[in-house]
């Protein structure tokens, strides 16, 4: 297992923190606006700043042969489709439901990274640490996660959230084998190509946008610069230079997260089992990167 940089270790923790509070502002934005418009917007505010910083780079994208079809199909699945499932699912299902789903995506990874990125086998160590983590998060949320919303269709609702997580699972595999290539231009493209595939759709299913209020305005403007664009960017870093498995320790932080920033910023109560659910989560974690953890402290000394 390849040694990981501190600076990768302080990116995924910015990623943990900054994903953790978006299902809340996806929350808040729907009762707006549409969630395919709520995608759109997202993705657009996104793709106008990555685009523009792209364009003042000189529009470097690949460093030696092209793979257009990789990256139209990385577009899809990172951008266009989780986006437009976890909008339209976040209606039906919990919040506490999507943010199983997405500790679920280290699950995904782990045997598609064995079979398709050299240097990422999978361990009995790993999967051991991983499961540890996903329970850990199961007990943070707690069982309402997995109670039922009363919506018509949150059967429907939580295949989307577990279809969205799948789609980031596979699209960090394609991310990692993709040929040389900047990562400003990777990310301005996903995101050029996610919005001209969201619009469309939207404009099918929701009809023409009805122009949200300032404070829904504000919130997708939020979302589109933080969470999506400049955490894509980062994304796109660590699971280029860092490998899809070590980025999936992302997903168990971002339940932590959320739990704290409610208690903070919304006085919601912290769950009895908070303590034991950290536990379990950064002991999970701990013992999946237990060498890299090691060659990392070893180093510091």
């Amino acid at each position: 297992m390849p040694p990981i940089a501190p600076r990768y270790w302080l990116m995924i923790s910015t990623l943990g923190l900054v994903w953790g509070a978006t299902f809340l502002l996806i929350k808040l934005a729907l009762e707006g606006t549409t969630p395919f418009w709520l995608a759109a917007g997202r993705t657009g505010f996104a793709a106008l700043l990555l685009g523009t910083i792209w364009v003042a780079r000189g529009c470097r994208l690949f460093r030696d042969q092209p793979n257009w079809p990789s990256l139209g199909a990385i577009a899809v699945l990172s951008t266009a489709l989780p986006f437009m499932l976890i909008s339209w699912g976040q209606q039906h299902v919990s919040s506490g439901f999507t943010g199983v789903s997405m500790a679920a995506i280290p699950l995904m990874v782990l045997p598609l990274a064995h079979v398709f990125v050299p240097g990422e086998q999978l361990t009995l160590r790993r999967l051991i640490g991983f499961s540890i983590g996903f329970v850990g998060v199961a007990l943070l949320i707690g069982g309402q996660a997995f109670e039922s919303s009363g919506a018509a269709l949150e059967s429907f609702g939580r295949a989307a959230c577990l279809s969205a997580a799948a789609c980031y699972a596979v699209s960090s595999i394609l991310t990692r084998r993709l040929p040389p290539v900047d990562p400003v231009g990777l990310a301005a493209v996903l995101l050029l190509i996610g919005f001209a595939i969201i619009c469309p759709v939207a404009l099918w299913i929701e009809g023409p946008p009805i122009m949200p209020d300032g404070q829904t305005l504000l919130i997708a403007a939020i979302l589109g610069l933080i969470p999506t664009a400049a955490a894509n960017l980062l994304r796109i870093i660590v699971v280029r230079e860092a490998g899809p498995t070590f980025m999936t320790l992302t997903n168990y932080q971002v339940p932590v997260w959320a739990v704290v920033l409610g208690a903070v910023f919304l006085d919601e109560e912290l769950p009895p089992s908070m303590l034991v659910a950290m536990v379990m989560i950064l002991g999970g974690l701990g013992l999946s990167q237990f060498g890299r953890l090691s060659r990392l402290f070893n180093k510091a000394r």
